[in-house]
């Protein structure tokens, strides 16, 4: 292999992990952001600029690029498929959008990101109850029941004695998580096999998202604002970055490493949203959050069998 075709290779794959770093990095910023922003616009309105502004990020790279998959179109002709694609705009983009923006009025941006760390856990049981598109082994039940143990213990409910802002606000980040999950399945069972490319996979998913925005525009974004710098840095950075350019780094991790590498930046985004969330906001949570959270990882580690429950005897091994 000539020096070239090695500095090309090596070049490819520190920019993969360099898109991985970035991806990771702006998936658990995410939460912070919405945090600042909510301090000048509601919770509707970081919902509504950061599908918007996603959209129009993916838009203007899918009308430079014009990716096609063999020689196809760049867009979908069929009904059916703009119909799967706005289920999945709802479900991923519009609802968890907006619980998460609410939740972050009631709970701390760190623990809004321990919760989304949460959706593979969603994402196995929706995978194998509701589209049964996978069928779970003996560790991978483990791992979904160590992570709902998890959330439990998170939330802790035996702490409330009534259903308080707090509470529902966690519920809400459950129900995001939730979200995600049935968007992973009916996206794999619906979606995958079609040959769409990567780039207009993400603006169609996005930018349905953001047509939706503009329509309930009248019943969630017609609030006052108060803008500073910090606000609108964060609402760009949510909507261009979080919600735009990220998706096209996770398409490409997702092209060069596959889908289980690629998910590993599900143990990136709550470290990073826990680290800004205590360092920059100065929040603070009791010793239940990080138990909790670590079982949700042990659980998440177990579902996507990084580590596995017993192994079977070799054949030559197993007596007659």
């Amino acid at each position: 292999m000539s020096i070239p075709a090695v500095q090309n290779r090596s070049y490819s794959a520190l920019s993969i992990a360099l898109q991985f770093v970035a991806m990771g990095t702006v998936w658990g910023a995410s939460f912070l952001f919405m945090k600042v922003a909510l301090d000048g616009v509601s919770f509707g309105q970081v919902a509504w600029s950061r599908l918007i502004l996603g959209g129009l990020t993916l838009g203007l790279i899918v009308l430079a690029t014009r990716p096609r998959v063999g020689g196809g179109p760049v867009l979908p002709r069929e009904a059916k498929v703009w119909l799967h694609f706005t289920v999945i705009a709802i479900t991923g983009c519009v609802i968890p959008h907006l619980l998460f923006a609410w939740a972050e009025q009631y709970v701390s941006s760190s623990l809004a990101s321990i919760y989304n760390a949460v959706t593979p856990i969603t994402t196995a049981l929706m995978a194998t109850l509701a589209f049964r598109v996978e069928k779970l082994d003996r560790g991978q039940i483990l791992g979904v029941a160590v992570g709902i143990l998890g959330v439990i213990v998170i939330i802790a409910p035996w702490q409330y004695a009534e259903l308080t802002g707090s509470l529902w606000g966690q519920l809400a980040c459950l129900g995001a998580a939730t979200c995600y999950g049935f968007t992973f399945g009916y996206t794999r069972k619906f979606l995958s096999a079609r040959p769409i490319a990567g780039a207009t996979f993400a603006f169609l998913n996005i930018g349905i998202g953001g047509l939706i925005m503009i329509a309930l525009t009248p019943v969630i974004a017609w609030h006052p604002v108060e803008l500073n710098w910090p606000i609108v840095l964060s609402l760009l950075t949510l909507g261009a970055l979080g919600t735009g350019l990220a998706y096209i780094w996770n398409i490409n991790v997702l092209r060069a490493w596959g889908p289980t590498n690629a998910s590993t930046v599900t143990y990136v985004t709550p470290v990073v949203g826990v680290l800004l969330g205590v360092l920059i906001l100065g929040e603070r949570f009791g010793w239940l959050e990080p138990i909790g959270a670590g079982l949700v990882l042990l659980g998440i580690l177990l579902a996507q069998r990084r580590i596995r429950v017993g192994r079977r005897m070799p054949a030559e091994s197993v007596p007659a």
